[in-house]
């Protein structure tokens, strides 16, 4: 018997939640991730073979994580190991290493080190599990609600195989409610629960594709033997949906991408949507603000200067009158946002600019352009030849302001949108007339 197998025994024996003691033993049992789990796929030919190689197993909370990994414990010829990045260090992976060795050395037996929240673990304790991951010391698994790409370290990712978890679907997480109060065993069969038909389906949308928590939901909602199950009780236990958002991990990247795109894609719907899956997410909302005031600038830019107008005000209505009341100002300028006509020509001219500063000679200011108010500018001809647009007709005439080098150059090409599209029939005007000159 190993580790994990220990563990689920003991589990079970005492009165442990009903997400612990509902925990699938082998892969017949494992609800849902079909694309990792599935006939043919990577990780149950891993298994089927025991051909075990280090992986890491990456997901939202309540995704099978664990799971997965008591379920190689409890089928591979492997010793496993299990160690939590929260309270482990290096002396513990060396321990686990010199255990590693003298199994293989004595008996022949591999050995599988499972981490838990492997996230957690420093520059210095993921470099002491690089060389024996290399050399087939120890075969890693890692557990981790964070991209482990922004987590870990590059030489430790690249001898590791990354298998991402999804959150569970709506029917993945029914199956497992059903299979919970069907179970006299370990589950809550013997309550006799009389269960309202929606009610199931109220704790799977409220769960957000966390197993854990809609088996959590179910056991606190079911009161007692032949207690009523409804949708009242449900909200009892919790009146709203448990939003998934780190911060600081990929939710965070993915919602703030996904707000972005709605807004220059004319989606204001959507851009409401992911507004408020951030606000009720506690997100910064200056953060909300800045990006905001990014995309009017750069996806609309002047197809309708007052875009970038509105979305700064926002941020000044951030900083004065603060959340919650912030999220009505927000909402305003995401909208304006979504709802304007799009340019992104001023965007692409800094680049095009930058692009040629940094890329190639461009040349000298123009003398007639350059600083002619200090002493002495004069003797080197600063100025002279420049002309004063207000002192003709229409304050505009014909002369050249770009270095020699970048003569005729053209970074800004405005689209025939919104406002925009009258500056570029003012702008190709006054070319046509300088081209005549």
């Amino acid at each position: 018997m190993d580790l994990f197998s220990a563990s689920a025994e003991q589990e079970t024996a005492i009165k442990a939640p009903l997400a612990v003691r509902m925990r699938p033993r082998t892969l017949d049992e494992f609800v849902g991730q079909e694309d990792v789990v599935g006939p043919g796929r990577f990780l149950r030919r891993m298994l089927e073979s025991d051909n075990l190689c280090s992986i890491i197993l990456f997901g939202p909370p309540g995704t099978g994580k664990t799971t997965l990994a008591q379920i190689i414990a409890n089928t591979t010829g492997a010793w496993f190991e299990r160690l939590n990045a929260v309270s482990a260090g290096i002396a513990d992976i060396r321990r686990a290493v010199e255990g590693a060795r003298e199994r293989w050395k004595f008996y022949r037996r591999r050995t599988v080190v499972f981490i838990d929240e492997i996230h957690r673990f420093n520059k210095a304790q993921q470099d002491a599990l690089l060389p024996h991951v290399e050399d087939g010391t120890i075969t890693l698994i890692g557990a981790t609600t964070e991209n482990p790409y922004f987590e870990m370290n590059s030489p430790l990712l690249s001898r590791i195989r990354i298998i991402r978890l999804s959150p569970l679907k709506m029917e993945d997480i029914l199956a497992l409610l059903r299979r919970a109060i069907a179970d006299s065993e370990r589950g809550l069969g013997k309550l006799d629960l009389a269960i309202d038909p929606d009610s199931l389906e109220t704790i799977a949308m409220l769960a957000n594709g966390d197993a854990r928590v809609a088996l959590n939901i179910l056991e606190q909602a079911a009161s007692g033997p032949g207690s009523r199950l409804d949708k009242e009780a449900v909200f009892k236990v919790t009146g709203q949906r448990v939003q998934l958002y780190d911060k600081q991990g990929d939710q965070h990247y993915d919602i703030i991408s996904a707000f972005i795109k709605s807004m220059r894609g004319s989606d204001p719907d959507a851009a409401v949507h992911y507004l408020a899956r951030m606000i009720e997410a506690g997100e910064d909302p200056e953060f909300i603000a800045r990006r905001i005031v990014i995309c009017a600038a750069e996806d609309v830019g002047n197809a309708d200067p007052l875009a970038l107008v509105v979305a700064s005000a926002a941020v000044d209505a951030v900083r004065f009158v603060g959340m919650p009341e912030a999220r009505i100002p927000l909402a305003q300028a995401a909208i304006y946002v979504a709802a304007a006509p799009k340019s992104n020509a001023a965007y692409l001219a800094i680049e095009r600019a930058l692009d040629d500063v940094r890329h190639q000679n461009c040349g000298q200011v123009p003398v007639h352009l350059r600083d002619a108010n200090y002493a002495g500018a004069q003797k080197f001809g600063h100025g002279r030849g420049y002309k004063y647009p207000h002192d003709f007709p229409g304050g505009y005439v014909a002369q050249e302001y770009l270095p020699e080098e970048l003569r005729g150059v053209k970074y800004y090409h405005p689209a025939e949108r919104g406002w925009e599209k009258e500056l570029a029939a003012r702008l190709n005007a006054l070319r046509a007339s300088k081209a005549k000159e």
